[in-house]
């Protein structure tokens, strides 16, 4: 059954979180939902690509400070609009939507995903004192992985009656690997076809650790001379990455690329992806790589080795040690038949456990189950 459906987050400008809800609501929509979704700061980012699918997208226009302004335009919105689940992603938009629906006679259900360890939380009290609030009113929340799900209820914060556990997902098929699409995307980062290319995904900042990467870039080179390097992404240190690069006299084989629309149509060009953070979620960018059929190299932290099966579809390491990374690095590089099958085991996994599609069916079970409550 269909049903009046609102997505809340902070804004829709370019990642993760972003676009998975941006893929969701356009699944939701496929499935005969009727989806808007509330964007608290004003946004541009993945909107219009909301728009074209013929989402509504509502700009809150947040001020600095609790906004009480924002709140009656929210709930206004919610009224008009007769929603029946709200649909909050993390913790602003989760108390906002407690507050925007407080005192009504009928309430939307509120649900609310979490998308990562809610590390703000313990940086900011007044914001825990917000979110805290805003649980004994919201019917149930979706954990970004098993991580995700021990650190709210092993901690006492969410209770776990409330609780179910979920997993990120992406149109698979948008990311399917093809010969064709190698060479187009070649094409595009400008890599020789015969060139061996390790490709890393993310905004550049320094949990990402891209440093890391650049560092061992000469060892490497000394095995694989055709190696190229590809950092897609921006971000606060692009210039120091890139000074970096030409310290270390391997600028000529690092490509920066810069915040780019087009990544599906980029990664089938890589051989191996590689992701040296030193802390992650519930990563979009690995599903994406899996659903390439990329074989992979990521460091054991966050919901990654829920991704990758070491030794399977992929190779983890210790975070921020160079020799574990390098060694596997220089493994998968030199060894196609290990690159394929790793690829392949990726690729079936994620098709079967983290397809937008997985997602779409997953998210309506959860909202039956709070709205029963």
């Amino acid at each position: 059954m269909s049903m009046r459906l609102m997505h809340i987050v902070d804004s829709l400008e370019f990642g993760g979180l972003e676009r998975v809800v941006t893929d969701l609501a356009i699944e939701q929509k496929r499935r005969g939902d009727q989806v808007c979704v509330f964007s608290l700061l004003h946004t541009e980012g993945l909107k219009p690509e909301l728009e074209a699918a013929g989402i509504e997208v509502i700009v809150g226009g947040k001020r600095d400070g609790l906004d009480l302004a924002l709140i009656g335009r929210l709930r206004r919105a919610i009224a008009a609009r007769r929603i029946e689940v709200i649909h909050a992603h993390n913790f602003v938009p989760n108390y906002h939507a407690a507050a925007a629906t407080w005192g009504q006679w009928r309430r939307p259900t509120l649900v609310c995903s979490l998308h990562d360890m809610g590390l703000r939380l313990d940086r900011e009290p007044r914001l825990r004192r917000f979110f805290t609030w805003s649980i004994g009113r919201t019917q149930g929340f979706a954990m970004v992985g098993s991580q995700v799900h021990g650190r709210y209820v092993g901690s006492g914060m969410v209770p776990a009656a409330l609780a179910t556990t979920v997993l990120n997902g992406i149109p698979v098929d948008r990311f399917r690997w093809t010969p064709e699409r190698r060479r187009v995307a070649r094409e595009r980062l400008g890599v020789p076809q015969d060139a061996l290319l390790v490709g890393a995904v993310g905004r550049q900042v320094g949990l990402k650790n891209h440093a890391l990467l650049i560092a061992l870039m000469p060892a490497l080179l000394q095995h694989h001379p055709s190696l190229r390097l590809a950092l897609v992404g921006s971000g606060p240190l692009e210039a120091d990455l890139r000074a970096k690069a030409q310290a270390s006299g391997v600028g000529d084989r690092i490509l920066f690329t810069g915040q780019r629309k087009d990544v599906s149509d980029l990664t089938p060009g890589f051989d191996i992806f590689a992701m040296p953070s030193l802390t992650e979620g519930l990563s979009i960018a690995l599903l994406e790589a899996a659903a390439t059929r990329l074989a992979i190299v990521a460091t054991a932290v966050g919901g990654n080795p829920e991704i990758v099966r070491h030794g399977e579809s992929g190779l983890l390491v210790p975070p921020g040690e160079g020799g574990p990374l390098l060694q596997a690095l220089d493994t998968l590089l030199g060894d196609t038949a290990l690159r394929e099958r790793m690829g392949q085991a990726a690729c079936d996994w994620v098709r079967a456990h983290g397809s937008i599609d997985h997602l779409g069916r997953t998210c309506q079970q959860f909202y039956d189950t709070a709205r029963s409550r």
